[in-house]
């Protein structure tokens, strides 16, 4: 007998394939390590790609105590670096995963598809 069809005729071992392969990707993506920094390196940033701090590195000569709106400002400019390269390893290990195995699964989820009235 062969895989069971969801409406629509969508092949569940497929769906399940894509499902363990978007698990494995994310899961990969998290154990990865990303460091943002701003002021050429004075600060750096070091975090996983499942959004965990690691470690924050500030440099001596970034320490101004007449400053510290300046250290703050590159503290929080590391931070977003960090995070948009998360984003980017996230994104790349997605990258892999065969969606289009999925084609019109919107419609089972509530998306508008052509069988609707």
């Amino acid at each position: 007998m062969s895989d069971p069809q969801l409406p629509g005729g969508f092949d569940m071992g497929s769906l399940m394939q894509s499902a363990q392969q978007m698990m494995q990707a994310q899961s990969q993506a998290a154990e990865q390590e990303v460091v943002g920094s701003a002021g050429g390196g004075a600060v750096e940033v070091t975090m996983t790609g499942g959004g965990e701090f690691l470690s924050v590195k500030i440099a001596a000569t970034a320490v101004d105590p007449n400053d510290v709106d300046m250290l703050e400002d590159l503290v929080l400019a590391a931070l977003n670096d960090a995070a948009a390269q998360v984003e980017e390893v996230q994104q790349g290990a997605m990258g892999g995963v065969d969606l289009g195995s999925l084609g019109g699964l919107g419609g089972l989820l509530g998306g508008a598809d052509d069988d609707d009235g």
